[in-house]
């Protein structure tokens, strides 16, 4: 098992600076709570909440974040218990379900992105956490304004290794996904 296999196989999610990192709609802070909601499996209408907020939170017009990669591994883990859970559990099937076709469009995401002339990604996942690409520590709505209008919000090989580590932790349950 290569380093990025074995920080995929053990990052915890308190590992992350979730507050840190960027989604389409702001900062990824709310994600743990998201993650404890989606492993419960026992609270429909919160459960649909969870899904839709990930979701849109993790894509946006084909655009992958900085919060994305990070993401992938945990729903990747709640959709292995969802698989597990699912003869039982209605809820479960339906998580299952929806993170398959989610799994599906982030793959279509990464293949558009490969077809791009794109930079080499950061060599290893953990880099992603490199304290000159995170965001400052307490939110601030227009310094993150300001940063979002400067020319390069991200570098490219930060920008690309949201697509290349997002496309690691897929293949990380290649068989789970076409069973």
């Amino acid at each position: 098992m290569d380093e990025n296999e074995r920080y995929i196989a053990m990052v915890t999610v308190n590992d992350v600076p979730w507050h840190r990192l960027t989604t389409p709609y702001g900062r990824a802070a709310e994600f743990p709570r998201y993650f404890a909601v989606l492993k419960s499996m026992d609270d429909l209408a919160a459960v649909e909440d969870a899904l839709c907020e990930l979701t849109i939170n993790t894509e946006h017009q084909s655009t992958l974040w900085h919060a994305t990669p990070f993401a992938m591994i945990f729903l990747v883990r709640i959709f292995r218990r969802a698989r597990a859970a699912q003869p039982e559990n209605e809820i479960a099937r339906m998580i299952a379900g929806r993170l398959l076709e989610h799994f599906r469009l982030i793959a279509e995401c990464v293949r558009m992105g490969e077809e791009m002339e794109h930079a080499e990604p950061l060599p290893r996942f953990s880099d992603l956490l490199r304290e000159e690409y995170l965001w400052s520590e307490v939110y601030d709505e227009e310094a993150d304004e300001l940063r979002w209008e400067a020319d390069d919000v991200f570098p490219a090989d930060l920008f690309y290794s949201f697509y290349y580590y997002s496309a690691q932790v897929l293949a990380s349950c290649e068989g789970e996904l076409k069973q």
